[in-house]
């Protein structure tokens, strides 16, 4: 299955090479036509006011991707947080808690004062914006604008930040910020499943600002008007064991370490550690989300066979305990780094408070 995986992404980041890589994207191409062309009937609607959206308040930011999973998306929601948390407001963040197991209306997983749903119930992604902000409120919905309505009617928030965002219409935003894989912006250009794309490439025309993350000195990106930024997502400069305890990274550079990750794309990560020069015997990738249950343990244990200390990213550990394994697994944090911050501040906030 694995195999399989690694077969597709490079199909829809770099598009077909081999024969064998030609037939499959001719199958699939009529499918990501289909997949495409609904998604732009529907934003039309939307544009067209048949599909009603909800209107918040106070401002909406949403961020978002236009290729499934991959760009980095929860340290920028992160950033944003922290930022608006910075300038004394109250801050909520909305996500659907893709992977979580709450089926409820809305589900609160924090409201500025200690968590208050798991890891299991809310999704690694909210549950751990919720544990790094823990003033801020965050909530999970499978309808979004319930979300939004309950963060604005109910709790009173002065912002809200609506998680993973752009294909999600039934709620106006007042800002939409696009995250785009530096390497792959586009990915191979076609939507699911012969490409990567939620939606055809001419829908970044709704994108207010794009961001460019893991972007390099040669990154180029053209968008017509719509301002671009760049970004570098980086690793904290010590990693932290499952029970809390700090340890620095010329410490674990003297352990063998084997590496796993349950991320959109794992390779990143992978890449990350060994740059930052922790010696990595071998490592695991794992599907996005990974749901860590007792035969994908087995086979962590399995694999890091002769290592000494095993390590993962901070979004897989919230849903792992020390007596999972029975080697030291430590998390190593992440953040994003903006190469024009004042810049990006100036794009950002005359959108969202000019007209409140």
């Amino acid at each position: 299955m694995r195999d399989l995986f690694r077969f597709h992404r490079k199909l829809a980041l770099q598009g077909p090479d081999s024969g064998v890589e030609w037939i499959v994207f001719l199958l699939l191409f009529p499918w990501a036509l289909l997949y495409g062309t609904v998604g732009w009937l529907r934003s039309k609607c939307y544009a067209s006011g048949l599909f009603v959206s909800y209107r918040a308040a106070v401002p909406v930011v949403s961020v978002g991707n236009l290729a499934a999973g991959g760009t980095g998306k929860t340290p920028v929601v992160d950033w944003l947080v922290k930022n608006f948390l910075q300038q004394g407001k109250k801050v909520a963040v909305v996500s659907r808690g893709y992977g979580g197991t709450f089926s409820g209306e809305v589900g609160v997983v924090s409201k500025g004062d200690g968590l208050l749903l798991d890891a299991g119930q809310a999704g690694d992604e909210p549950y751990l914006l919720a544990r790094r902000n823990p003033t801020s409120y965050v909530f999970v919905a499978r309808k979004r604008a319930a979300g939004v309505r309950a963060a604005v009617e109910k709790f009173s928030a002065d912002i809200v930040v609506l998680d993973d965002g752009f294909q999600h219409q039934a709620v106006r935003r007042d800002l939409d910020l696009v995250l785009l894989d530096a390497k792959y912006p586009l990915a191979n250009g076609w939507p699911l499943p012969a490409g990567l794309l939620r939606e055809f490439p001419v829908a970044l025309q709704r994108a207010d600002l794009l961001l460019l993350t893991r972007s390099t000195s040669d990154t180029i990106f053209k968008s017509g008007a719509t301002p671009v930024f760049a970004s570098q997502h980086r690793l904290a400069e010590e990693a932290v064991s499952l029970d809390g305890n700090s340890i620095s990274f010329a410490q674990l550079a003297q352990k063998k370490l084997f590496a796993f990750a349950g991320i959109a794309d794992p390779s990143h990560f992978f890449s990350a550690l060994t740059d930052a020069g922790l010696p990595i015997v071998s490592s695991l990738p794992l599907g996005d989300h990974c749901d860590y249950d007792s035969a994908t343990l087995r086979d962590i244990k399995g694999a890091s066979q002769g290592c000494e200390a095993l390590i993962t990213t901070e979004k897989d550990a919230v849903k792992l305990t020390n007596d999972c394994f029975d080697l030291p697994c430590y998390q190593v944090p992440m953040s994003v780094f903006l190469e024009n911050e004042a810049a990006f501040k100036e794009a950002l906030e005359p959108r969202l408070w000019s007209e409140k």
